[in-house]
């Protein structure tokens, strides 16, 4: 197959959106039906391991589906482009040539690097005083950074970067393909490079042709999360049998030749695909209406989907334009040493209960002369008593006590800091007896910064069919560029008198909106959205980034910065909270590192809605849905 094709769409599927995804879904996506190119998204959480030569640097779910799928990628003629190489492509690739060779495939492989900077990562950084990165967030002037997010630039000993790799776009990809290669793989390529890149190559779009790229790297978005776009992570799966949510299928994007592009599965797999599902994944994980690639950049302010037919929606509306000649460079550090408890109290006065367990412990760790060691030190409640309980469980809640230090000896004195005051407890205290997460680990501190395309030497590096060279082009930085711009950040222009929708209820956000979040960094997204033009009207008008605050309750804080805008044609509201996941993912103090459940806690918030907008969901709905 080459880059010149009749105007069909390319049929492009998704294989993986993280390391867990099983490998048999890269052969179900070749076997069920016909596709293409097929796409994977994985993440690298291995570094030191590989560094010190004990884990081989890729994901072992992505050797897997390549060696369940090889065989009918060759019999289907299908291209294959994955970033399961992670912090190895070329060994990846490697292994996979010497199969293909074993089996006598007709199969070309290549590999993309150029995203790995660790050898120069301190050169490039700078110090916490003299930084000459900046940090992904510090483009806006009103955004705090967490506390300590800069500590590991000035203590090298203590918490090291061990990895440092630069979000790549769809440049060498493509010129792989251009030039035959058959699968391609990657490190540390953006989520939605591969499905940009296998578009382009399709269609033979030139490097300017910013509107259909746009639309490719919003279809990449769209089914780079696994299964997403199918019934996961939904927040109407409750008007759905559970039989339709089990072992579902991953996604599919047809892009035409205009960029638009229908997102699909295949009949065979399980799951569905409707307007809601494709909706809320397009407002997962995004900064706002700007979407940033290395190669593009998409404008979804007047983003359109539909639904065509059965599992068909149509997502068209997308403008681009040149991208940054930045990109994201993600360098993770040794933060330190963590652990967590969980501790259980029953029924009358728990909160009380839970402070005087904060109380003995903290008295404890200050007589040892360790109180003041720990960066965080955290006690949270989680869950409140069910009135009238109907089961002791039904009255029991827990006390999550998480702490971070350098200090390895502060971190191990937790456990005993509560075993010395066992027989002084609360009355009730009981918890598990598997204390396991209570002993210190290490764990890694996230460092977002901004680079310069112009700084790093992406390369595709095809190995030839006997294995005995490899034909490496550098790509150098896009030919064209411009500056990001400041993000939209408005409130709804003319609001609507909210009288004018007669009676209100107090009810759940939910029960009249569906929504997604996310995590971005130390941030958190959320998109929230409704299914009618009035409703839309009330909704633009209520949602204000004061009521988001306010919704917020008790976890808002007054060093976040709330960013705001809105997609009029899909009716949704989209807001960016900074701050809440301190400094990233792999290091925050919540218990929803993630910032997945954020969107379910604020559609559980009780609002007064017009009553008229009520009760629409089927028999699956309303309270029983929420509990």
């Amino acid at each position: 197959m080459g880059s010149t094709h009749t105007q069909r769409a390319v049929r492009i599927a998704n294989c993986s959106g993280a390391e867990p995804d099983p490998g048999r879904h890269m052969f179900n996506q070749a076997k069920y039906g016909q596709v293409d190119v097929i796409t994977e998204v994985n993440l690298a959480n291995n570094a030191e391991a590989y560094h010190r030569g004990e884990h081989n640097g890729w994901i072992p779910t992505c050797w897997e589906g390549i060696e369940m799928s090889v065989d009918i990628i060759n019999e289907k003629r299908i291209k294959l482009v994955i970033n399961g190489g992670c912090l190895n492509p070329k060994g990846l690739a490697e292994k996979t040539h010497e199969l293909v060779t074993s089996k006598g495939l007709d199969l070309v492989v290549a590999y993309v690097e150029g995203d790995d900077v660790l050898d120069r990562a301190y050169d490039i950084l700078g110090t916490s005083t003299e930084e000459k990165l900046p940090h992904l967030d510090k483009t806006n002037s009103n955004v705090q950074l967490a506390k300590d997010t800069k500590a590991f630039l000035d203590d090298k000993e203590r918490m090291p970067i061990v990895s440092a790799n630069a979000y790549l776009g769809i440049r060498a990809i493509r010129r792989g393909l251009d030039e035959g290669a058959d699968i391609v793989v990657c490190g540390r390529v953006a989520d939605a490079s591969p499905v940009i890149a296998a578009a382009a190559w399709w269609h033979g779009w030139a490097d300017e042709d910013y509107g259909p790229l746009a639309g490719a790297l919003i279809a990449g978005h769209l089914i780079e999360c696994s299964t997403y776009t199918t019934g996961a992570n939904f927040a109407g799966f409750h008007t759905h049998d559970i039989s339709e949510l089990l072992d579902l299928g991953l996604p599919i994007a047809e892009v035409e030749a205009n960029g638009e592009c229908v997102i699909t599965k295949h009949e065979a797999l399980n799951g569905f695909v409707d307007a809601d599902t494709v909706k809320c994944q397009l407002l997962y994980e995004l900064q706002g209406t700007i979407y940033l690639n290395s190669d593009v950049k998409a404008d979804i302010t007047n983003i359109r989907v539909e639904n065509e037919s059965k599992d068909r929606v149509r997502v068209s509306g997308v403008k681009g334009a040149p991208p940054p000649s930045t990109t994201k460079l993600a360098v993770f550090y040794k933060g330190g040493y963590q652990c967590e408890m969980l501790l259980n109290a029953t029924g009358y006065a728990s909160r009380k209960k839970f402070a005087l367990q904060e109380a003995q412990l903290r008295h404890k760790l200050k007589e040892w002369g360790l109180l003041d060691k720990f960066d965080i030190l955290d006690f949270q409640w989680i869950g409140r008593p069910e009135a009238n309980p109907s089961s002791q469980l039904a009255s029991t809640t827990y006390l999550r006590i998480f702490a971070q230090s350098r200090d390895k000896i502060a971190c191990a004195k937790l456990l005993p800091g509560v075993y010395t005051n066992v027989m002084q407890h609360f009355s009730g205290f009981h918890s598990t007896s598997d204390h396991r997460t209570a002993m210190p680990k290490e764990f890694l501190g996230f460092y977002p910064a901004v680079i310069a395309q112009s700084e790093l030497e992406e390369s595709i590096n095809i190995i030839s069919k006997k294995g005995d060279n490899v034909h490496k082009t550098i790509m150098g930085p896009p030919k064209k560029s411009e500056p990001i711009g400041e993000r939209d950040n408005f409130e709804t222009a003319n609001p609507v008198d909210l009288s004018s929708f007669g009676e209100t209820v107090v009810a759940p956000l939910g029960d009249v909106a569906f929504a997604r979040s996310g995590d971005k960094g130390a941030n958190v997204n959320f998109g929230v959205y409704v299914h009618t033009q009035e409703e839309w009207d009330w909704l633009r008008t209520v949602m204000t980034r004061a009521k988001l605050q306010e919704l917020m309750g008790s976890t808002w804080e007054d060093w976040f910065y709330i960013e705001r805008c809105e997609m009029a044609e899909i009716k949704a509201v989209h807001f960016v909270v900074y701050g809440p996941l301190g400094r990233g993912v792999s290091s925050s103090k919540i218990l929803d590192a993630l910032g997945k459940g954020f969107a379910d806690f604020i559609r559980d918030r009780h609002i007064e809605i017009p009553k008229k907008f009520l009760g629409k969901w089927d028999s699956h709905a309303g309270v029983l849905s929420r509990l």
